[in-house]
């Protein structure tokens, strides 16, 4: 792979998604701390780094019709489907995991006593993810928006009350590290969301849905760090005097 040992694994991921599953097959953590490289990682986890640019190339030379180029995307298409995919998702699946985590502590938790904290963890997570996305929502995307308007239209553009798109996107960056680091703590607490022996259907689909979460939440998460954030802040440059 052509220049691989000086990109990051986020910008790795931002090139080709495919790659992410070979980062997840290790546990490493390609989203909240894309910014490192690919013989930081090895050395991390004590991998071999040969054998982990194989296992990328293998991924690379397989077909797949549903790796979209977000890095291609406009700004403001990609905040577009972030927020219509990724935002209505989050929303979506929050009341139905918060019914099936309360249900699961009251009928298994005296013999799994860790469903109190994945379900803590989950609530509080819930609620600053809720927050979280209507800052963007509120502030950050449609800022985005109209820095790519100005440009297309070959516009001035007045300097926004928050100084510059930085400060917005430390926040989210920050928050992303928090909501990164409660759901590494759910996994560690979950196994890995695999069902204990004795689960019944209602535990195993519970879990299947944080998996599936996390999953989402990480994908959301890599597009904003990796792609949309840093585009961002080169377009304001733009628009410096």
């Amino acid at each position: 792979m052509e220049n691989t040992l000086e990109k990051t694994i986020g910008q790795m991921v931002a090139d080709d998604y495919r790659i992410a599953q070979v980062f997840k097959n290790h546990k490493i953590d390609f989203c909240c701390k894309g910014n490192r490289s690919i013989e930081e990682v090895s050395e991390k986890y004590d991998l071999d780094v040969n054998v982990l640019l194989g296992e990328i190339d293998e991924v690379q030379l397989q077909n797949n019709n549903d790796n979209a180029d977000f890095k291609s995307w406009p700004l403001d298409l990609l905040a577009d489907y972030i927020e219509k995919k990724h935002h209505r998702y989050v929303e979506g699946k929050i009341p139905v995991l918060k019914q099936y985590l309360a249900k699961l502590f009251k009928v298994h938790g005296e013999r799994h006593p860790e469903l109190f904290e994945i379900n803590e963890h989950f609530k509080a997570s819930a609620g600053e993810l809720a927050m979280h996305m209507k800052k963007e929502e509120l502030v950050l995307f449609p800022w985005v928006r109209k820095m790519v308007k100005a440009e297309r239209q070959n516009e001035p553009l007045d300097s926004p009350h928050f100084g510059t798109v930085k400060n917005p996107i430390s926040m989210m960056m920050q928050e992303h590290e928090n909501e990164g680091e409660r759901f590494r703590l759910i996994a560690g607490l979950s196994n890995d969301y695999t069902p204990p022996s004795d689960a019944c259907s209602t535990y195993r689909v519970a879990f299947a849905l944080l998996k599936e979460f996390e999953e989402d939440l990480h994908r959301h998460i890599h597009l904003e760090n990796n792609i949309l954030f840093p585009k961002a802040e080169i377009l304001e440059q733009k628009f410096v005097v």
